[in-house]
């Protein structure tokens, strides 16, 4: 008889799948992404137990640094980061004792040759077994370097069964820069690793919320079985920051908001939305079923371009009382600029479950405040009984928050108590912290811990990939032979350009005011 297999999104899935002995190595380990994320993700997966118990930790950067330098650094960012805090100091001495670094140039053979023998030195104290995660938090250009050197100095195995030694590398975003760029990168990483030892992540899918979208949807027959075009309006999928591009100046200017949010997490977002029941809950069941709602997006045409898509960049303004500058003024960044900070879009999913549902996407920067939200507006009740002069009851609304505050709330229509019969809108609310007690673990928690027990559901696969690319890259190149004079068009502080707004309006929708 077959064992039954734990269920990846079960309440007990943590528990059910133990993690391998392994050596983490990060690449790019004195940047800003280790500091903020990786390193406070790593002492809390710790704390928690669930880092296997022969572990250990490798940075590999081009600093000069000694090992104590490294842990003491990484003592500071957990003061600094972490979720959780004061610093368990205990805890953090004999964890600090696993934690080494590596000096290196990325290009450099004889570093890799000497990281090969340090990792062998490694396996032998601390029983690790040979099998490795290799994290590369590195710019995108480094990527087929650094993943060529691995293979040629064994650092990277081939594909295995699990009882053999296993390797795997954790790839941060940007997966290319359009679909040809992506199409070669996966070409070239392709010759030295196997599909499953690709681990591309996007921080968005280890939110508990959006790992909550599949068992909310399909453990609730009561949303499920209104989850199509018989009920369903619209649906709007925002993602806001209110910050600028701070110090990303250069890379800014290279990728834009439409590549940097909209392709990977807005698209990964909107696939779990809009996908339908997968056979199982193995993460190829779950991935198969993402890729088929992308490939029913329907193609942009060219009236899309022109009346379906917008585009905004900031211009100086205020966020909370404070001034701030134009994106053009921003450092590293040209004071002619036509990069979009802003992006709003009009999708349509050609398939029977949403067949006339339209998709409205917007993302940008320098926007009122901070809010990730998935908005699922429903349609209205035949307005016969409740018409009041003419004016129907408000549109029931499900809205589901990625960030801040993740938790989910709905919006129905409730009669004001007395002799009269108004009707106002009402909302239930239910939020993660104070239900369970506090914050949900970050989402780099989730996906390293994935990672390292050989789990890829949350992980981008490469045909999720290519096929964002492949509806983006024609939009791509048309906003780069149009460029915009009207430059910046809305100020910082603000809900974006006014396009964005009559986009929706044209036909009879609005934004919701979040």
């Amino acid at each position: 008889m077959q064992e039954k297999q734990p269920n990846p999104l079960g309440e007990d899935a943590r528990n059910a799948r133990t993690a391998d002995p392994c050596l983490l190595v990060i690449f790019g380990a004195t940047g800003d992404l280790t500091s903020r994320k990786l390193t406070p993700a790593l002492y809390n997966l710790g704390k928690e137990g669930l880092l296997p118990s022969h572990f250990a930790l490798v940075g590999f950067a081009r600093r000069d640094k000694s090992h104590q330098e490294f842990r003491d650094e990484l003592k500071q960012d957990v003061n600094t980061f972490s979720r959780t805090k004061p610093i368990d100091e205990p805890f953090w001495g004999n964890f600090q004792e696993r934690i080494f670094y590596h000096r290196s140039e990325f290009d450099d053979d004889a570093g890799y040759q000497a990281l090969a023998h340090f990792l062998q030195t490694l396996d032998a104290r601390y029983g690790t077994k040979g099998n490795r995660v290799f994290y590369l938090s590195v710019q995108p250009k480094f990527f087929p370097l650094i993943i060529e050197k691995l293979r040629k100095f064994n650092l990277v195995y081939d594909a295995h069964k699990d009882s053999d030694p296993w390797s795997r590398v954790i790839i941060e975003k940007p997966f290319g820069h359009d679909l040809a760029s992506a199409t070669a990168l996966q070409l070239d990483i392709s010759h030295h690793l196997d599909e499953s030892q690709i681990y591309r992540i996007d921080h968005y899918l280890g939110k508990e919320t959006v790992q909550n979208l599949l068992v909310f949807r399909f453990a609730n027959s009561i949303f499920e079985s209104l989850w199509n075009y018989k009920h369903i309006d619209h649906v709007q999928i925002t993602v806001a920051e209110d910050i600028g591009i701070g110090t990303r100046g250069h890379f800014f200017e290279e990728e834009g908001l439409l590549r940097d949010i909209v392709q990977n997490h807005m698209m990964q977002l909107l696939s779990l939305v809009a996908m339908e029941p997968p056979v199982s809950l193995n993460a190829g069941a779950i991935r198969d079923e993402k890729v088929k709602v992308l490939q029913s997006v329907r193609p942009f045409s060219p009236l899309d371009f022109e009346h379906n898509a917008v585009r905004g960049q900031y211009g100086s303004g205020s966020i909370d009382g404070s001034p701030t500058c134009a994106y053009r003024q921003e450092k590293d960044v040209s004071p002619t600029s036509n990069m979009e900070t802003y992006v709003a879009l009009q999708l349509h999913i050609d398939n029977w479950r949403w067949a006339g549902v339209p998709f409205y996407l917007r993302g940008g920067k320098r926007l009122p405040k901070r809010t990730t939200e998935i908005a699922i507006i429903f349609k209205n009740a035949p307005g016969v009984l409740f018409q009041q002069q003419g004016k129907q009851t408000e549109q029931n609304v499900l809205a589901i928050r990625i960030q801040p505050n993740e938790g989910i709330s709905m919006k129905i229509n409730c009669k004001v108590p007395g002799p009269q019969n108004p009707i106002q809108p009402v909302k239930m609310d239910f939020h993660y912290g104070s239900y369970f007690g506090g914050p949900p673990p970050d989402a780099y928690e989730r996906l390293i811990w994935d990672c390292i027990v050989g789990d890829s559901t949350l992980f981008a696969r490469s045909d999720e990939v290519a096929q964002s690319w492949e509806i983006f890259t024609p939009l791509l190149d048309y906003w780069a032979l149009h460029p915009v004079n009207s430059f910046p068009n809305y100020a910082s502080g603000t809900w974006g350009p006014k396009e964005a707004d009559a986009m929706i309006a044209k036909e009879g929708r609005a934004w919701r005011v979040l």
